[in-house]
């Protein structure tokens, strides 16, 4: 694969049709550092999946963004979710 040169015909190019409704005032956004990044935080967790590999099992959780429609949720390996963010688990557990 390192002798495939990442190139693309024009036929393949098409025209960017923007979504006004994703567009975020940064005002809603809060904090937003010198270099104009912020850090997403989960506000919650919608779903639980496991998925079965040939030899394991993978434990994937669906995660709310803050300042995300839930359309935008992304699914994230639970375990590393766990560590990094332990507040979500401690009231959905019961």
């Amino acid at each position: 694969m390192e002798l495939v040169h990442p190139v693309f015909h024009v036929s393949m190019l098409r025209k960017c049709v923007g979504d006004p409704n994703a567009i975020v005032p940064l005002e809603v956004v809060g904090v937003v550092e010198d270099n104009l990044t912020y850090e997403e935080v989960p506000v919650q967790i919608l779903d639980r999946q496991v998925k079965r590999l040939r030899n394991k099992e993978v434990a994937s959780v669906k995660v709310l963004w803050r300042n995300q429609q839930v359309e935008s949720a992304t699914w994230e390996a639970e375990a590393d979710m766990q560590r990094r963010y332990p507040y979500l688990f401690n009231s959905t557990q019961a």
